[in-house]
This record gives C-alpha cells, sequence and structure tokens, in this order.
C-alpha cells in the first residue's frame, strides 16, 4: 500500500533545485530524419557515382585534345560546342522525364552520350579530322541531370514536409561543391599521370554506372506526371528572374576561378591553386550544411536577394588580396555565400513552377548556371590577359553586382509568382 501511494503522487521538484535542462538537439537530426525514408540513402549514393563525372568532363576533353593535338584553341572550340549543345539540350530531357519518367529517359540519354565520348577518344587517339570532333561533341552533351532528378525524389518523398525539403536541397548543394571539388582534380590526375584519354573514359564509365544504378532504384521514382498544357516552364516570371539570376550567379563562379589560379600564380604559388580553390568549395559546404539544419526564415524570395547581396559583398575583399596567406581566408568567408544563395534559389524553382514540370524548370536554371560559368571563365581569362592578374577580380565583383541588380528587381515577381510547393 505504501508503495502504492507513493507511485501515484505527483512528482514535484524540490525547492532550490535547478530546473531540468532541455535536450540539446543534434545538428545532424534532420539530415538523419532525412535518410530515414526507404530508399533514400540507395539513390542518393547511386546518384552521387553518375554525379561526380559531371565536373569532370569540360576537364577531361580539354586536356585530352589538348595534349594529344596540342592545341588549346581546338580543345576550348570543341568544349565550348558541348556546351552550346548541352544548353539546348538539357531542357528537353528535363521536359521528357517530367512526360515519360526518370528511368525511360535517363538510361536511353546515357546510352548515347557514351557512344559520342567513346567515338570523341577513338576520333583523338586515331587522328581524325578536326571536325569530327565537333560532331563528337554535340552528339555526347545529352547528359542526363542526376542532380535535378535526386531533387524532384526528394520533393516527391516529402511533398507534406518543407522542412525536409529543405534540408535535402541543402544536402544536395553540398553534394554538387563536393562534385566540383573532387571532379576537376580527379580528371586532371588521369589525364597527366595515366592517359591524356583516362580522364573522358573514366567519366564516362562513372555516368553510365550511375545512371544504370541510380534508374534502378524504381521505388522512390515519381510516377511521370500528365501531359503538361502549351508553353514552356521558362514563360514563369519567377523563373526567369531566378534563370538570369543563376547566369549571372554562373558568371561569378566561372570568372572566380580562372582569377583565383591567376592570382595565385602572380604570388609565386601556381601549385597552390587547386588547394586554394577548395577552400572556397569548402566553405561552401559547410554553410549548407548549417543552413540545412536551420530552420528557414522569411519569404524565399527575400533570403534569395539577401543571400546574392551577402554573396557580392564577400568577393569585394578579394580585390584588396595581396598574398596567398589573406587570399585563402577570403575564399573560404567568400564560398559561404554561395551554398545558401543555390539552395533558396532551387527551393523557389519549386514554388514557381508546377509539380509536372519539375525537372524542366530544374534543368533550365542549371543550364542557365552552365552557361554562366563558361561565359564567366571566358570574361575572366580576358580581364587576366588585357589588365593583368592584379585585377583579376574585377570580374566576379561585376558578375555579383549583377545578380544582386537582377534579383532585386525581380523580388516582387518573386513573391507574386510563388506558390506553395506541389
Amino acid at each position: 500500500m505504501v508503495l502504492r501511494f507513493l507511485a501515484s503522487r505527483p512528482v514535484v521538484r524540490r525547492p532550490g533545485a535547478a530546473p531540468a535542462r532541455p535536450r540539446r538537439r543534434s545538428p545532424l537530426a534532420p539530415y538523419r530524419r532525412l535518410f530515414a525514408a526507404p530508399g533514400a540513402l540507395a539513390f542518393t549514393l547511386a546518384a552521387f557515382v553518375g554525379r561526380l563525372p559531371g565536373s569532370m568532363l569540360g576537364v577531361s576533353t580539354v586536356l585530352m585534345i589538348a595534349t594529344v593535338r596540342d592545341s588549346y584553341a581546338l580543345a576550348g572550340a570543341v568544349s565550348a560546342t558541348g556546351v552550346a549543345v548541352t544548353a539546348v539540350a538539357g531542357p528537353l530531357l528535363g521536359r521528357l522525364v517530367d512526360r515519360y519518367g526518370q528511368a525511360r529517359v535517363a538510361v536511353p540519354a546515357v546510352v548515347c552520350y557514351v557512344a559520342g565520348a567513346t567515338a570523341m577518344v577513338l576520333c583523338v587517339h586515331l587522328g581524325a579530322p578536326a571536325w569530327t570532333l565537333f560532331c563528337c561533341a554535340a552528339g555526347s552533351s545529352g547528359v542526363p541531370s542526376l542532380g535535378s532528378m535526386t531533387r524532384a525524389r526528394w520533393a516527391a518523398l516529402y511533398r507534406d514536409d518543407p522542412a525536409a525539403r529543405h534540408t535535402a536541397n541543402s544536402f544536395e548543394q553540398v553534394v554538387d561543391e563536393v562534385c566540383f571539388m573532387a571532379g576537376p582534380a580527379l580528371a586532371m590526375v588521369l589525364c597527366t599521370t595515366v592517359l591524356p584519354e583516362a580522364g573522358l573514359i573514366t567519366a564516362a564509365a562513372l555516368l553510365f554506372t550511375g545512371t544504370l544504378l541510380f534508374a534502378a532504384q524504381r521505388r522512390t521514382e515519381p510516377p511521370p506526371g500528365p501531359r503538361p498544357a502549351r508553353g514552356r516552364a521558362l514563360l514563369t516570371p519567377g523563373l526567369r528572374v531566378i534563370l538570369t539570376t543563376f547566369l549571372a550567379t554562373g558568371a561569378v563562379f566561372g570568372s572566380m576561378e580562372v582569377a583565383t589560379v591567376a592570382a595565385v600564380e602572380s604570388f609565386g604559388h601556381s601549385t597552390a591553386s587547386s588547394a586554394v580553390l577548395a577552400l572556397q568549395a569548402a566553405g561552401s559546404c559547410a554553410a549548407g550544411l548549417v543552413f540545412g539544419a536551420l530552420p528557414p526564415r522569411g519569404t524565399a524570395g527575400g533570403r534569395l536577394v539577401t543571400g546574392v547581396a551577402a554573396m557580392a559583398l564577400a568577393v569585394l575583399p578579394l580585390l584588396a588580396a595581396h598574398s596567398l596567406a589573406t587570399l585563402a581566408p577570403l575564399l573560404f568567408l567568400a564560398g559561404m555565400a554561395t551554398a545558401p544563395t543555390m539552395i533558396t534559389g532551387m527551393t523557389l524553382v519549386h514554388r514557381q513552377i508546377p509539380a509536372a514540370r519539375l525537372n524542366e524548370g530544374m534543368t533550365t536554371v542549371y543550364t542557365g548556371l552552365l552557361i554562366g560559368i563558361s561565359t564567366g571563365a571566358a570574361a575572366g581569362g580576358w580581364t587576366v590577359d588585357h589588365l593583368g592578374a592584379t585585377s583579376a577580380y574585377l570580374t566576379p565583383v561585376t558578375a555579383a553586382a549583377v545578380a544582386f541588380a537582377i534579383a532585386w528587381a525581380g523580388r516582387s515577381r518573386l513573391r507574386a509568382g510563388a506558390a506553395p510547393p506541389p
């Protein structure tokens, strides 16, 4: 009876006793919850195998042609042809994915790419005429966008959970940064120490394997949407703002890479270029992980404008860097503004277009980013050649200012076009 009486009494804190401390939430808790969904880890790992080659293709092609044919001009022209055709083929593939499903489009697309890449390697190795290289570049540009398809899977898995979608977009941006950090380095090692063709062969093999493994994960594949109405996702006013902002943002990335290489060489540390560029990607990775673990605040349009403004401000101090010791931490800080901006941009893409056109919209935006990177790299190279390495960062500073101006001018369209996520 005494035990029963004691058990029935309410638990009262003793006077003067310290209140119980709330349990601290682990910063990794949102990511653990994200991968609790069945099949999430499997399609993420498969997609990573296929996404890593994306940043290897351009470097591998340029190094292979420049080494074997002894012409950087030819290598750059062939690479530019591939980028131009990809800009057209990417959104079309995204539209087909929305209509027919990921596996039915990605597998034939990667088979076509591997055929074109194999033809490119054979033409370079056997000394075929230069025009054949342009044909191969055009034929191998239909690369399936596994990054867009993984984001579409997250959106389908957590269609009713905005917090989980925010964490998923953050994680995907970190994966992009890791790929862009590791891919070019791997390509350079393969092309310079194994064979000039080894980089492209390895990239094609990884892309083929990763795409097949990803397509095999059918239980997490979103079902094809209904036949979309006439018109394109690009006609959405809000999406046009995001696309043009990403074009200018891509120009920041492309020109900053060229400017950093030129600046490091002018400091007398040419071998440290890769490590210094990796610091920028590391800053973006760190910011992306933290940003994904925190709940988003304010409107997505406001966060995009704030992120682009932070990116423009973070690039400015690079103009005053006159040694490797000052450049390295400034690049790390500049990289920290990248991930939140890109994550918010992709969140807005989800909200600006219908679910039946999600892949088309994301692929269109990423294609714009790719074009911006190529244009920025060319503009950055012109700046270095004509104004010198000390003025190399003028191009990314200008591009960042343009990106902010576009985002600021279009902020009302982002608010007006925003709709609840599908």
